[in-house]
């Protein structure tokens, strides 16, 4: 029998317990408002930025398709893990099938390594157009840009298949508690037995790969775009550049904030689901907020469903 199929056989489900401090009822009431709370904000910000850039066929262009694919992400992302957490807080576990588990951390892993990418196709976006501007209408192209954004899918998938292939190898052999509030790859990790060590180093790197490459990347490709905005002579040159520039670092910042290494589990939970709905929560803002375009056209919308509702009314 191979090492999937007694996977399978030894454990059939996973315990799912959330927080360990607030396990009580009244902690959980709290956290499932505050969550669905932000959920709901989640998917009006999302889809309105969505709605914006369909309706508009003059924000067809390579910078708004990456905002609007990054939109979709954020919406996809906290759907494949917040309702879950809600029903979690209603209830004082959950119990999720050995197969579920498993799909839930394969989008997780998935949609995780293809924002990761996607934030650096922003960045060398940005650096096409601020440091060689006069050839970014023939090498960023909506055609171009759409197959760069379907490989940032491919790199996602591609390091879920691989880690998935890795973690389905080990054995669980009866341990299925997941102190968590969904499941994700490192808390599957703890539950395997035997003589792990080699495929966790593995899927650690491949980790880290997926999280630091891109960092790397619009780390080196911002550095580029800084020298060259520095060189250009006009005061207004540099401060567009600078305020467009501003929005993508702001959004990077964000989706980077919940990586910071916690010591506590409690911590660790939070920092995770942080990582998960902070950034989806907050792109809408900063895109409304720095960029005009969006923020004009968000506000002839919602002025348009103001004055239908009166009209009706």
């Amino acid at each position: 029998m191979s090492s999937t199929n007694e996977t399978i056989d030894s454990v059939k489900e996973f315990l799912i317990t959330g927080f360990l401090r607030f396990r009580d009822q009244e902690s959980r009431r709290t956290l499932f408002g505050v969550f669905l709370t932000v959920y709901i904000f989640i998917l009006l910000g999302n889809v309105l930025l969505i709605l914006i850039f369909v309706s508009d066929r003059a924000l067809h262009t390579p910078m708004y398709i990456l905002v609007c694919g990054l939109a979709i992400l954020d919406v996809v992302i906290t759907t494949n893990t917040v309702p879950s957490m809600l029903v979690l807080f209603t209830l004082e576990y959950r119990s999720v099938p050995f197969a579920a588990c498993f799909t839930q951390t394969a989008f997780w892993l998935g949609l995780f390594g293809t924002e990761s990418s996607l934030l650096a196709l922003m960045a060398y976006d940005r650096y096409i157009a601020i440091c060689h501007p006069l050839h970014y209408s023939n090498l960023m192209t909506n055609l171009h840009i759409s197959k760069l954004m379907a490989s940032c899918l491919g790199v996602g998938c591609l390091c879920t298949i691989v880690t998935l292939a890795l973690i389905l190898r080990l054995p669980f052999c009866g341990a299925n508690i997941i102190t968590h509030c969904f499941c994700d790859i490192a808390s599957l990790m703890f539950l395997t037995c035997g003589d792990n060590m080699i495929t966790m180093y593995l899927i650690l790197f491949i980790g880290l790969s997926v999280s630091f490459l891109p960092l790397v990347f619009i780390f080196f490709t911002y550095v580029r775009i800084i020298i060259s905005v520095v060189k250009i002579s006009s005061k207004e040159g540099r401060m567009k550049a600078f305020y467009t520039c501003g929005t993508h670092l702001l959004v990077i910042s964000v989706f980077f904030l919940g990586r910071i290494p916690v010591t506590s589990m409690d911590s660790r939970i939070m920092g995770l689901i942080i990582q998960n709905v902070f950034p989806a929560l907050m792109n809408p803002v900063i895109y409304c907020l720095r960029t005009r375009e969006i923020q004009s056209r968000s506000q002839n919308i919602l002025l348009c469903c103001g004055c239908g509702n009166v009209l009706y009314q």
